[in-house]
């Protein structure tokens, strides 16, 4: 008998895989491709929210923790993902500098914002209001992490390429089972796609679909991130990743015009050089609106679990947010309040009424 059975192989499935291998746990992941929020994803890591200058929640805990765990992918997978690049934040007043000074002489912010007004000068960006520089910034290179992870899994025999079929799932006291698959437990991680799940389906998943650019600009030379109304993220060769987009009806991952010409509307307003668009990419985060992910075990079924609602910051809350739920599982530790999926009255009462 296996030790889980993981649905999904995005930021979230990876995160609770390693985990549960670095604890000599067995696993089997089962993906379908259908969901690319985390490939495309510009991975960006960032502990400050810089529209209202507010600490990301729990951006200690979960910097601290990402730094080793991606690290340890890096040697499991021999490849570099983990890229810590400074992150200038682009000034356009004398009242923005005021903000950012008096949002850095907050504790919890300090640590985080330098309180040294950057005057760089960047070869295509001009800012005669100067940057602020976030600290403990950078970004993951998430397409090549879930290309390598999933070569990985396949080479010990540990994936499957197919579509989950929930009718097909039967629950036990001890256990699960799965056509011919047997687990102690069994983790959804299918980001947008758990609208689909019956055992979730009417928890307040709320999709926010982000489209961003590749692009090359030979003569842009940056080696920071830079980030006014967009980001630019250098990704070396002369390419960058410029993004994103929020849009809170589409739910397709079909790139659209409109999106395109924002993106492109606001590039051309920051740099002033040639740029040329590589490529563009769209996908559904899988967003809550109370901007909490969504991590727990189903009230009904105590071996049916799951990992979601990471949102745009994926990268970030991944390798935490899988933590806690393997120690909640393996070691009765409970969830925090704030994630628990508990905390939606209704999901809880509609498995409690649904008898």
């Amino acid at each position: 008998m296996l030790d889980y059975i993981i649905v999904g192989s995005g930021l979230a499935g990876i995160a609770f895989s390693e985990i549960a291998l670095q604890n000599d746990k067995s696993i089997i992941v089962l993906n379908n491709q259908s969901q690319n929020s985390s490939k495309i994803a510009g991975g960006l890591y960032n502990p400050v929210i810089l529209k209202r200058f507010s600490e990301v929640w729990q951006a200690k805990e979960q910097l601290d923790l990402l730094s080793s765990f991606y690290g340890d992918l890096e040697v499991k997978l021999h490849v570099k993902l983990d890229y810590k690049l400074p992150l200038l934040r682009k000034f356009y007043s004398i009242e923005e500098q005021n903000n950012w000074f008096t949002a850095s002489d907050k504790p919890n912010l300090s640590r985080f914002l330098s309180t040294n007004l950057i005057s760089k000068k960047l070869n295509a960006i001009s800012s005669p209001f100067n940057f602020g520089e976030v600290l403990y910034c950078g970004y993951v290179d998430t397409a090549l992490l879930l290309e390598k992870y999933k070569e990985y899994l396949v080479s010990q025999n540990l994936y499957l390429e197919e579509t989950f079929d929930y009718s097909l799932l039967n629950t036990n006291i001890d256990y699960v089972e799965y056509k011919n698959l047997k687990a102690r437990h069994i983790i959804f991680a299918e980001g947008f796609g758990m609208l689909l799940n019956p055992f979730f389906s009417n928890l307040p998943l709320d999709g926010t679909k982000g489209e961003l650019l590749l692009i090359k600009a030979p003569n842009l030379k940056l080696d920071v991130i830079v980030k006014s109304s967009i980001f630019i993220i250098p990704i070396g060769g002369d390419l960058y990743k410029v993004g994103a987009t929020y849009n809170w009806e589409d739910k397709t991952n079909v790139p659209t015009e409109a999106a395109k010409k924002e993106l492109t509307d606001n590039l051309k307003e920051l740099i002033n050089c040639d740029f040329e668009i590589i490529e563009h990419y769209a996908g559904v985060r899988p967003t809550v609106k109370d901007r909490r992910p969504l991590v727990g075990t189903n009230p009904k079924y105590n071996k049916i679990h799951l990992l979601n609602g990471l949102g745009t910051r994926g990268v970030m809350l991944a390798p935490s947010m899988a933590t806690s739920l393997f120690n909640h599982i393996e070691n009765d530790k409970p969830l925090e309040p704030a994630i628990d999926i508990r905390r939606i009255k209704n999901f809880v009462s509609s498995f409690c009424h649904n008898e």
